[in-house]
């Protein structure tokens, strides 16, 4: 049974929606900014979390009539007419993280209502959530204040050998992210097959993301399939078809998928077809963070999550935080 079919007709009641802002100074030339859709009725409120980029793409939201008592399908159907930007936004993918705003706290609230947890709903047992601390600074540092932590890294061009020699030599290293399906950001890492060749045989046992299959680069990931991960591109089942080979590994964004039926739809068949699966998120601010949590306990517990607890992204490393695995997510909603 495909698995939205489990949660399409689940009651939904309705009753107001109001939206709530939520921002984070990173830096002194970054203010992260994600906006709270609430949808209330029956006494409960389900929340999801807008985590478009822009912060001006912000100002203007779109006002959603509540329905009343209808079902999480319906709802579902009916925001393919809401208009979610009062004009074109500044990144194409920002409808899908909008939209996913409105598909997640609709889920949180009916589920709430049922009295059950998203496992529950779709037949599956929650388990604690492994997880790995996403960093671009130093991640000597953050080894330091805490060894067992197991890290995802962004390589860079300017990287030297040497340097990933070390970092190999941790053992922590679980994903690295080659990001070369992103352009126009300033996380952009122009595909080096140097860089390729120093990842496949300094880390011979790490998840490779997102890495550009073109021209040498491809050459040099020739049989390292099984290893190979992809994020930026996928946005549905469709897309993980489409890709130039089967890789072992993908990372789940459910802010990408846009809608619950077409992220369900996705791990539904990387779980058939062999890939495994680990969570990745969008710098969450609030309820957000805690649902790719939640997505994680209950479809792939066990992969290398890209979901650590938020205060992993402020302040300097450090001891005391909270360690991996996280508590199963057991309480109605999500």
């Amino acid at each position: 049974m495909a698995l939205f079919e489990r949660l399409r007709d689940l009651a939904l009641v309705v009753e107001d929606v109001r939206t709530e802002r939520r921002s984070v100074d990173v830096s002194t030339e970054f203010t992260r900014v994600t906006t709270i859709v609430v949808l209330s009725g029956g006494g409960a409120e389900g929340r999801g979390e807008d985590v478009t980029y822009t912060t001006e793409d912000h100002d203007w939201f779109p006002s959603l009539e509540a329905p009343g008592s209808t079902t999480l399908g319906a709802l579902s159907e009916s925001l393919d007419a809401l208009t979610l930007f009062s004009a074109e936004p500044k990144m194409a993918a920002s409808h899908d993280y909008r939209r996913w705003a409105f598909e997640s706290a609709a889920l949180d609230l009916a589920l709430q209502q049922a009295g059950m947890s998203l496992a529950q709903a779709v037949g599956r047992e929650a388990e604690p959530v492994r997880f790995v601390v996403s960093t671009r600074g130093d991640a000597f540092a953050w080894l330091a204040a805490a060894p067992g932590l197991e890290l995802k890294l962004d390589p860079a061009n300017e990287w030297t050998r040497d340097f990933m020699e070390r970092l190999a030599a941790t053992e922590r290293v679980r994903v690295l992210d080659l990001k070369a399906y992103y352009h126009g950001t300033v996380v952009d890492v122009e595909p080096d097959p140097a860089l390729y060749r120093s990842v496949v045989e300094l880390f011979p046992e790490v998840v490779i993301e997102d890495a550009s299959l073109d021209g040498e680069c491809g050459e040099v990931l020739r049989g390292e399939e099984g290893r190979l991960s992809f994020d930026a591109p996928i946005h549905s089942a469709d897309d993980v078809r489409a890709l130039p080979v089967q890789p072992g590994w993908m990372n789940i964004k459910p802010s990408r998928f846009g809608n619950l039926e077409r992220l369900l739809e996705c791990i539904q068949y990387c779980d058939a077809n062999g890939m495994r699966m680990y969570g990745g998120g969008q710098f969450e601010l609030d309820v957000g963070r805690r649902q790719i949590q939640t997505l994680a306990s209950v479809f792939y517990p066990g992969g290398p999550n890209d979901v650590a607890p938020s205060d992993y992204n402020t302040g300097a490393p450090r001891a005391g935080l909270p360690q991996s695995p996280l508590p199963a997510s057991l309480a109605p909603g999500f």
